[in-house]
């Protein structure tokens, strides 16, 4: 199998990105939101303003691939121009081109990568969900062939399932609050033990939010198969929590927004949540999320 280089281009490498962006608008002209005839007339300050761009990277293996990274606005970065060759396919060159944005993105300190991707475009879209993009529920026509339907994918640089080690610092963000301490307790084996069961089982997930090597937000989520609603899989989202020095920088919608796209790549019909009658901050923050509280919870203490 061969193996292909990748390397990122810049000034004086206009020529090359010219070569094989042509390449990919003539190989596959319905994957991309421009075209080939647009691009041909692209005088060579054109390519070079591309090359320029500090916000933007290309990179390229030879003449069998592309991806360029572009960092609009603070913290998020576009993943566009993905393309590899017929005779690369199939090599995990594409999943290597996307790792170089990952990485790229990473020193740059950004928070999230995302990307259109057109729905009939299969392969692509199972590449990314193999990289952990998730669908973020927003579709639109390919501008260069309307009759075409792409979606928007989003990949989290922050948001990840939690491990036994960061069990200390899940307890202290949930503990962190008035109404939680008494009834969560100082961490201990009990929390490991529960750490385990939550780690078994497919349908529980324990997640963090890390920036800088610190963990700094936690939520659980719970996928619930049911009967009513015509056999409608459901998302129960718990103990949300965010670092106080975080709080009203909008990471706890970012979190939740996150939440929903796990819900959506695994099937789910709707989401919900409690919360605590005493909460009234958290329940404006969920008003403003959409949420409606459409019913009155109930629970009964069994030990």
């Amino acid at each position: 199998m061969q193996e292909f280089t990748i390397e990122r281009l810049g000034p004086g490498d206009e020529d090359r990105l010219r070569e094989i962006r042509l390449h990919a608008l003539a190989d596959a002209p319905t994957a991309f939101a421009s075209t080939h005839d647009k691009e041909v007339a692209y005088p060579r300050d054109k390519w070079a303003e591309r090359l320029a761009d500090p916000d933007s990277a290309w990179f390229v293996a030879a003449d069998a691939g592309l991806v360029c990274a572009r960092q609009e606005h603070e913290g998020e970065v576009h993943l566009l121009s993905m393309w590899v060759a017929p005779r690369a396919r199939g090599t995990g060159l594409a999943g290597r081109l996307v790792d170089e944005v990952v990485a790229w993105s990473k020193a740059r300190e950004a928070h999230e990568i995302g990307l259109w991707a057109v729905d009939d475009n299969l392969d692509a879209r199972a590449l990314y969900a193999r990289k952990g993009f998730l669908p973020s529920g927003e579709v639109m026509a390919l501008p260069s062939h309307p009759e075409l339907m792409e979606s928007r994918y989003v990949l989290s640089l922050v948001f990840r399932t939690a491990r036994a080690d960061d069990l200390p610092a899940i307890v202290a963000l949930i503990t962190d609050d008035a109404i939680a301490a008494a009834r969560t307790g100082a961490y201990g084996e009990e929390h490991l033990a529960a750490f385990e069961d939550i780690e078994a089982d497919p349908n529980n997930e324990l997640i963090v939010a890390e920036l800088k090597g610190e963990v700094v937000g936690t939520m659980q989520l719970t996928y619930i198969p049911g009967i009513s609603r015509l056999g409608a899989t459901r998302l129960q989202v718990e103990a949300v929590r965010i670092a106080g020095h975080l709080r009203g920088q909008g990471w706890g919608r970012r979190m939740m927004e996150w939440a929903h796209a796990k819900g959506r790549a695994r099937g789910c019909a709707m989401v919900q949540l409690t919360s605590d009658k005493r909460r009234e901050d958290a329940h404006r923050f969920y008003r403003s999320l959409g949420y409606a509280q459409s019913h009155e919870g109930f629970k009964l203490q069994l030990d």
